[in-house]
């Protein structure tokens, strides 16, 4: 075995190597205060893309380095380089937060509503948000305001505050943004101004203003929101256009009014006072899957140059941030309830004129279920007319029913001949088919309507009723443990209770119909498709109200239960059969002149017949 030795050597060698060490780690304890602040302000500058290949960034460095970026500019980041300051302005609605550096809000609080999870509405939270002016100075350089650190005054004028955000070039030359707040208003004033800047600004490169912004969620269904989420905008002075619901969209407007980020129940909305030239809009869907996109719902950008003025900016504008009810936006005069769907054309005109200022009546001295309920009785009753002239058709055609029979057996082999006699009798008898179908025709208008309003009214955004908690978004009374495709992960009642009303109403009336329908032989494909709607159309609306506003699946509810209870007292108490059958023999007995609809309809089904007569007797 070898023996071992004490090597001297290696001892020594270790205590050097042990010596360094120790003397390397007191070194690093701690890093003065001096260095720390030199690393920050490197750092800082680093989001100017100034460079920097010395060892040492000291102050001078530092300040030179960006002097060279910002130019004449540079007034103003001497004075508020350090920090990045935040100014608070606030009155009985809104908390705004507005930051020195870009001179943009940074936060946007509304004080009287809460989310889905009971917490704050922020429109404006968390860099989600960001407005900057892009222009070029006579030097030659491209700046950019949200880079840049504004010198904020704040002032009191009574009930109007007004926040001064100065980029200083001297103390007598510089470019502002100026945002005033009253007491009680969800407006923000925001004027862009620049003083003495002629000899500064490069005339020939005309700047430009951007402001996008992340719609945050707030409503339960993020799904659902997002649908009711939309850039809207008007233009030429009353004309009122969108993006794209779904997917990204763009589009480039003239004589711009006001552009809109409406996020379903709140919208921010840039307003000005002169019409934008001319501005670029831009919308990019951010929910993909409901399970993972969770936070945003749309992505907003809009663009337009501003014009100088005698070598000057003036840019008078204004924010709305708030709730997206109609009776706060008319308060403006500035046309911004538009930018609620209410719908297109006559829909959007009867939810505006009767069902809105309808409810919002109702509403005001009922509970918000009830109220619904109560409006739906008033339209079944307004329109339960309707329902009458539908009965009283039917009424007509299962007393002619055997006669129609009769006609059909007897020219089986020529059925344009049976056609003809057919209409030829209803038209003696005032029987037709169409006098069933119009009356129905003239409730979709209502329909429609409604179905828009409900998912759209303010009025039932967190209002509970029975066992909703909130009747703008689905109730739930079991959460699945699985999510079904087109279903959802819950299940809720009333589009279960509406689906059932659904089912038996159309089975009362569309198997009466049916059962109307002259016999003959195999049921024509209008008529498989109407007993096969007996079936799909509950389930529709099972699966897809299920994710929908309760409020809405509450009104089809009891809009079906109310026309089977009218369907009913009509047949059962209202028509009479025989004194229906003595009216149509009177006016079978009467001479009766067909209409030009009616001409017209003999005429084809005569050309037809002769053709098919033709057809026959040259293949013979």
């Amino acid at each position: 075995m070898e023996e071992k030795n004490f090597d001297l050597k290696s001892f020594i060698g270790f205590a050097l190597i042990g010596g360094i060490l120790l003397y390397m780690m007191s070194q690093n304890k701690s890093i003065p205060d001096e260095i720390v602040e030199k690393q920050q302000q490197k750092a800082q500058f680093e989001d100017l893309n100034i460079p920097n290949n010395s060892e040492e960034f000291d102050n001078e460095t530092v300040f030179s380095q960006q002097n060279s970026k910002l130019g004449m500019f540079k007034y103003s980041s001497e004075a508020n380089f350090e920090t990045d300051n935040i100014t608070v302005i606030e009155n009985k609605f809104l908390k705004l937060k507005i930051n020195n550096k870009g001179g943009m809000l940074e936060e946007v609080k509304l004080k009287a509503f809460v989310n889905h999870d009971s917490l704050p509405i922020f429109l404006i939270k968390d860099g989600n948000s960001q407005f900057n002016l892009n222009f070029t100075t006579s030097d030659n350089r491209s700046l950019n305001t949200k880079d840049l650190y504004f010198e904020p005054t704040l002032k009191n004028q009574g009930d109007l505050q007004i926040l001064s955000m100065k980029l200083k070039f001297s103390d007598d030359k510089f470019l502002e943004y100026r945002y005033s707040l009253n007491s009680e208003d969800y407006m923000v004033g925001f004027l862009i101004k620049s003083n003495g800047l002629n000899d500064v600004f490069d005339n020939s490169k005309v700047p430009e203003f951007e402001w996008n912004l992340k719609a945050l969620r707030q409503d339960q269904s993020i799904t659902f929101e997002n649908r009711y989420t939309r850039l809207n905008y008007e233009h030429e002075v009353d004309k009122t256009n969108k993006l794209s619901q779904s997917g990204d969209d763009e589009d480039e407007i003239e004589d711009v009014s006001w552009i809109s980020y409406r996020q379903h129940f709140f919208s921010s909305i840039l307003v000005s006072e002169k019409p934008i030239d001319i501005a670029k809009v831009y919308s990019y869907d951010l929910v993909d899957d409901e399970t993972i996109d969770t936070t945003f719902t749309k992505k907003y950008i809009t663009k337009f140059p501003l014009v100088y003025d005698s070598g000057e900016l003036l840019k008078d504008m204004n924010f709305y941030f708030g709730p997206t009810y109609a009776e706060t936006l008319k308060k403006y005069n500035r046309n911004l309830e538009n930018s609620i769907p209410f719908g297109w054309g006559i829909f959007g005109w009867i939810n505006k004129a009767v069902f809105s200022p309808l409810y919002s009546w109702l509403s005001s001295f009922l509970s918000y279920g009830i109220a619904i309920i109560v409006m739906t009785i008033m339209v079944k009753i307004l329109l339960s007319f309707v329902q009458y002239k539908q009965f009283l058709s039917q009424a007509k055609m299962k007393i002619l029913k055997p006669e129609l029979d009769a006609l059909r057996l007897k020219y089986k082999n020529n059925k344009a001949k049976a056609q003809r006699e057919t209409m030829a009798l209803q038209n003696k008898a005032g029987a037709s088919p169409l006098s069933g179908c119009l009356p129905g025709i003239l409730q979709i208008p209502v329909f429609y309507s409604l179905f828009m309003f409900f998912p759209i009214a303010f009025e039932l955004r967190q209002k509970p009723f029975l066992w909703v908690k909130d009747l703008s978004s689905y109730d739930t009374i079991v959460d699945l443990p699985f999510s079904i495709p087109f279903y959802g992960d819950h299940i809720s009642l009333f589009p279960i209770l509406a689906s059932i009303a659904i089912f038996f109403y159309m089975k009362m009336t569309t198997g009466q119909n049916m059962s109307m329908q002259p016999a003959q032989e195999g049921m024509p494909d209008m008529a498989k498709m109407m007993k096969y709607m007996i079936y799909f159309s509950p389930l529709l609306m099972l699966f897809f109200f299920n994710n929908y506003a309760s409020g809405l699946s509450l009104y089809y509810f009891v809009s079906n239960l109310i026309s089977i209870g009218i369907m009913l007292v009509i047949k059962n108490y209202i028509i009479d059969e025989e004194k229906v059958l003595a009216k149509i023999q009177v006016n079978k007995a009467k001479p009766k002149k067909q209409n030009r609809f009616q001409r017209k309809m003999a005429e084809i089904m005569e050309q037809a017949e002769k053709q098919k007569a033709l057809q026959e007797r040259r293949r013979k």
